[in-house]
């Protein structure tokens, strides 16, 4: 059982500031989530992490607009599926299709921000608490051993590892997200102008809002673009300190 003085610790580790990394750091573990991104064979293995935060979108927007979330898979291929219950059109639907695709910048760019401020430990732990809020919605085996695996490996980071370890992983990640958000709508967009995934989120958009399924594609790319930038230009002070 953990003492007061032992709390106090654990809060002051959690919300302390860390000391600023390298600027070298900072541009290695952005060239490091660029190439995870761009280079087909890591990114097919490392895509697991956007489609994590793509369906947790989904889910969190489901939450925040009284949907009923009745679950999540996540599949060997790299794809998901995230289910609620609830009024099949109106705001709240809008905004669940709308959170799949930039969820993962959304959240490279609060990673971003937290490092911003130095929060590392904050960072790591928050993603760890995030990790098992989505395990418990979980409905295939493939997805709960993604998740293990993936909150195991942070928490170990999180617990184990040296500070300059730690900064590396927290970096690298944010960035991954970052440029991870983008690559996807572009796939997105290269099936659809094949005549696939017409059920796509932006397709059901269209269906719902009756503006055409590329203005949302367009809209996904935006926001994520954006938030690249914003996410670079926070980080790019610790890269020039």
């Amino acid at each position: 059982m953990l003492s007061i003085d032992g709390v106090t610790d654990l809060w002051d580790q959690l919300f302390s500031a860390q000391p600023d990394p390298p600027g070298m750091l900072v541009l290695l573990t952005a060239l490091a989530g660029f190439l995870a991104v761009a280079i087909r064979p890591v990114w097919r293995v490392a895509r697991n992490a956007v489609t994590i935060a793509h369906e947790g979108g989904h889910a969190l927007f489901a939450l925040v607009t009284g949907r009923k979330l009745r679950g999540i898979r996540l599949e060997f291929d790299t794809s998901g599926l995230t289910l609620s219950a609830g009024r099949p059109t109106g705001f709240g639907m809008i905004l669940t299709l709308l959170g799949g695709y930039i969820a993962p910048s959304l959240v490279g760019l609060l990673g971003a921000w937290l490092l911003g401020g130095n929060r590392i430990t904050l960072l790591l732990w928050l993603a760890v608490a995030l990790l098992l809020l989505m395990l418990i919605n979980i409905r295939n085996l493939f997805g709960v051993i993604s998740l293990l695996v993936t909150g195991a490996i942070v928490f170990a980071v999180s617990w184990y590892a040296e500070p300059d370890v730690q900064a590396a992983f927290a970096y690298a990640g944010v960035w991954f997200l970052l440029f991870g958000g983008i690559r996807p709508v572009f796939e997105l967009q290269n099936l659809r102008s094949r005549g696939r995934m017409r059920d796509s989120d932006p397709d059901q958009l269209a269906r719902l809002t009756h503006l055409p399924a590329l203005f949302w594609v367009t809209v996904f790319l935006a926001v994520n673009v954006a938030a690249l930038l914003a996410g670079a230009f926070l980080l790019a002070g610790q890269w020039l300190s």
